[in-house]
């Protein structure tokens, strides 16, 4: 077998943008083989898969809407028949949509909303444990859930929808962790604050993060290489000791 197969595997769920695509490059350049879900962003899923090959590693890219069962257990799939292997799940495909008070929620929005950023997560958990975990003899492994400060903040008048399934998603990582501590398998959860990415466009306000940043006490936003730094290091083996865990990277928000 060929060194390349040996390697770790990454997969990250959103892969083809923010904080997921910086995500992945970073982890090809410490050595891992990265696969990457995204929903309907060809070209970027494949950019960044082209840049993982380009430092050496293996990639695969797989269109999969990770609220979607079927599509979980395919993306799973894929991941079995092209590596063999996962030692790392990164949940970090999220949706975000206009800002908006609380009456004015439509109730699709709220269910799609809660589907992606919270369920989403516990189906793809569900797939890596059956893999990872040593009851089902699998090796171990990590799960790292991307959370958000809106979890603690609640964002009000602008995403209290996204706030509370993050919040949701915060939970499920504390059960999730507890679950399976004793399988080998780590679970933590990365809070980003006000990061440069595009989804404050998708909420209506690309240049939301330099309206908020004096809010910050660093004074600034943050970059998405910056979550990827601590999504890394909690996955890596420097956080052995590491579960159940959060690891705020807010700029002390």
């Amino acid at each position: 077998m060929d060194t390349a197969a040996q390697a770790p595997l990454i997969l990250i769920t959103g892969g083809g943008r923010g904080v997921g695509a910086a995500t992945a490059r970073l982890a090809a350049a410490r050595g891992y083989d990265v696969a990457i879900s995204y929903l309907s962003n060809e070209a970027a899923a494949l950019a960044v898969a082209a840049d993982v090959e380009a430092a050496g590693r293996r990639a695969l890219a797989v269109r999969a809407d990770s609220a979607d069962p079927a599509q979980v257990v395919q993306l799973f799939a894929a991941i079995d028949g092209t590596f063999g292997r996962i030692d790392v799940l990164v949940n970090n495909a999220a949706i975000i949509a206009r800002q908006s008070r609380l009456e004015d929620l439509a109730f699709a929005r709220i269910q799609r909303i809660f589907a992606v950023n919270a369920i989403g997560p516990i189906l793809c958990a569900q797939q890596a444990a059956r893999r990872m975990s040593y009851r089902h003899g699998g090796p171990g492994g990590v799960v790292i859930n991307v959370s958000s400060a809106s979890a603690k903040l609640g964002s009000p008048n602008e995403y209290v929808d996204y706030a509370a399934s993050k919040g949701a998603l915060e939970t499920f990582s504390t059960g999730f962790a507890k679950e399976v501590a004793r399988e080998g398998i780590r679970v933590a959860c990365v809070r980003p604050g006000h990061i440069y990415t595009d989804m404050h466009a998708d909420g209506g306000e690309p240049g939301r993060v330099d309206r908020l940043k004096d809010s910050i006490p660093m004074g600034r936003g943050g970059e998405p290489e910056e979550v990827a730094q601590a999504i890394l290091w909690l996955a890596g083996p420097e956080a052995s000791f590491v579960t159940n865990t959060t690891l705020d990277v807010t700029g002390g928000k």
